[in-house]
């Protein structure tokens, strides 16, 4: 699942799946341009990292539609494993980090 807010550049979307980038796009759980614009050239201390995270996981909770596509990703995973992608090289600093803690917790909620 690519949870990332724009696609590959120089990539057909038919072969994202072929080259193992993810099988299925979902920029709804990607962080806002907003907060990918706030991020953006600042220093990446412990500070920003907690203060992009906090942020993010507002901002998948107080959009609907984001809560329930985590809640349906959750109700997935019951079924058949899956694999959160972004094209962070670091997750300790990457929404995916949140992002599988948010679905974590969805899982939990809807047994």
């Amino acid at each position: 699942m690519g949870a990332v807010r724009f696609l590959p550049r120089g990539v057909k979307k038919q072969d994202y799946a072929r080259l193992s980038l993810f099988d299925v796009w979902l920029p709804l759980l990607a962080p806002s341009r907003r907060l990918l614009r706030w991020a953006k050239g600042r220093k990446w201390d412990g500070q920003t990292t907690r203060t992009f995270f906090a942020r993010y996981a507002r901002e998948m909770e107080a959009n609907t539609d984001s809560r329930q596509v985590i809640r349906f990703v959750a109700k997935a995973s019951r079924r058949a494993p899956i694999s959160v992608a972004c094209y962070c090289a670091d997750e300790t600093r990457c929404h995916r980090s949140v992002l599988i803690k948010l679905i974590r917790k969805a899982l939990k909620a809807h047994r």
